[in-house]
């Protein structure tokens, strides 16, 4: 079955840290994703860019609208994932609790499903 931890980040949280804490933090990530793949159960990982960068799409009575960040109705970002492929949901819970980000964010985990589901 298939999981995704979602890293929700505080929004501003990334300017509030030195360069080197931020390279550090990041490094721990792909050292934990590096795990995860030799463990079997990492499908994909990324880190994501800020919102700053974002824009949203809607498509309302065929008119497009994009909407540029940030969002100021946002109190957090997703920051990154990570795709596992576990048996069960535990796993992925007990994944999401070794997750390096659970110590600083908040680790979203989402089963994939239809949208009907």
């Amino acid at each position: 079955m298939s999981y995704l931890l979602l890293i929700m980040e505080p929004i501003g949280q990334r300017a509030e840290r030195t360069s080197e804490a931020s390279h550090a933090a990041y490094d721990t990530m792909v050292r934990f994703g590096e795990a995860l793949k030799e463990r079997g159960v990492l499908v994909a990982a990324q880190s994501l860019a800020s919102t700053q960068e974002a824009v949203r799409v809607e498509v309302r009575d065929g008119e497009r609208r994009f909407i540029d960040g940030p969002f100021a109705e946002a109190k957090e970002m997703v920051g990154g994932f990570y795709l596992l492929n576990c048996e069960r949901e535990e796993d992925a819970l007990a994944i999401a609790a070794e997750c390096p980000a659970a110590q600083w964010c908040t680790v979203e985990v989402r089963r994939l499903a239809p949208c009907y589901e």
